[in-house]
């Protein structure tokens, strides 16, 4: 109940928020729409105010927000040159209403960021902290424990388990020196790392994790943080794609879908309220971005019709909008089932 609850919250906001993007930038520059919907048809529930039919629909995959004289993803070709049209406006107004919803979805992730800073405070490395010790090996035998935090080798400040797994990697059958903390007095040895000879690696034999503290922030320093660290999971993510585009990453092992988000989402509940509304932020900024990659039926595949269109300076043709449209919805589908076969798989 824990994981669906979740799963619901997640997806449901994001979901809300990307199209409330479309939405509200669609009335703005004067687009009639038609339909709000969170989740894909066949309709379920929900009240027709204005123009607009507001509804939940039966299949929570996703939502949509449905333009008059656009077609999208419903393959509607019923374009009569009203002033109210998606396609009688201008390609920049057009621009804007498409690329609204990623906007949207990035701005969420970084005021949720942000707002959880300003509750929780920045959380800062403070050492490398050892969580378990193996049995007779080159830790146990000079004497480290659960519980100590390793905050230098060879003189070198460590702030991260990383920093001090990569040095120790680095030395196998090479004598080092570590220092640790324990009940706040300050320990040091010398230890020589075994040889792992599968990956050529030095190991003294424990688990490690980072120590972190909590230190308040301003709203101000807040804000500049959800900023940062928005774009820094965004360089992130784009640097994961150029590896699965560069074959060096396995689309099937860096891909996640809906039952893995759910999986994931359940967790994050479990932990806690900061780990949920962070795991939110996460996929928000994964839904903005995604949203924007140059693939028919998504924003940036829309996006790209509308750049050809302002360069050619005339519409395109619907039969070739009708086109790609509907070779984007089979490969999109066929990605989907994909997607959610690697999902049962990993599970």
């Amino acid at each position: 109940m824990t994981t669906l609850l979740a799963f619901i919250f997640v997806l449901g906001l994001l979901v809300f928020v990307h199209e409330l993007g479309h939405f509200i930038t669609a009335k703005l520059v004067g687009i009639r729409v038609e339909r709000f919907s969170l989740g894909f048809p066949p309709r379920m529930i929900g009240k027709k105010i204005g123009d607009t039919d507001y509804c939940i629909s039966w299949i929570p995959l996703g939502g949509y927000v449905k333009m008059s004289g656009m077609i999208d993803e419903s393959l509607d070709a019923n374009i009569k040159g009203e002033p109210w049209e998606y396609a009688s406006k201008p390609v920049w107004q057009r621009l804007l209403v498409i690329s609204a919803g990623s906007v949207m979805n990035i701005l969420t992730a970084v005021v949720i960021f942000a707002l959880v800073t300003y509750v929780y405070g920045i959380l800062t490395p403070h050492g490398a902290l050892v969580n378990e010790v193996m049995k007779g090996k080159p830790a146990e035998v000079i004497g480290l424990q659960t519980g100590d935090k390793i905050t230098s080798v060879n003189q070198v400040p460590i702030t991260t388990s990383e920093e001090l797994t990569e040095i120790i990697h680095r030395h196998p059958g090479e004598e080092i020196e570590i220092s640790w903390v324990r009940n706040g007095e300050t320990y040091s040895s010398k230890v020589t790392p075994e040889l792992q000879p599968e990956e050529n690696i030095g190991l003294i034999g424990i688990r490690v994790g980072t120590e972190v503290q909590s230190t308040e922030a301003g709203i101000f320093q807040s804000l500049n943080y959800g900023v940062w660290y928005s774009f820094k999971i965004l360089s992130l993510t784009v640097n994961e794609l150029k590896l699965i585009i560069t074959g060096r990453q396995s689309l099937k092992d860096a891909v996640g879908g809906p039952i893995i988000i759910a999986k994931m989402a359940g967790e994050s509940a479990k932990m806690g309220m900061e780990r949920l509304f962070q795991f939110t932020a996460l996929i928000s900024l994964n839904l903005g971005f995604f949203n924007l990659l140059p693939f028919p039926v998504l924003d940036g595949g829309h996006l790209v019709l509308l750049l050809i269109e302002g360069i050619r300076r005339k519409p395109l043709p619907t039969k070739t909008i009708l086109l790609v449209q509907k070779v984007g919805m089979v490969f999109l589908l066929a990605l989907m089932g994909f997607i959610i076969f690697n999902d049962i798989r990993r599970l």
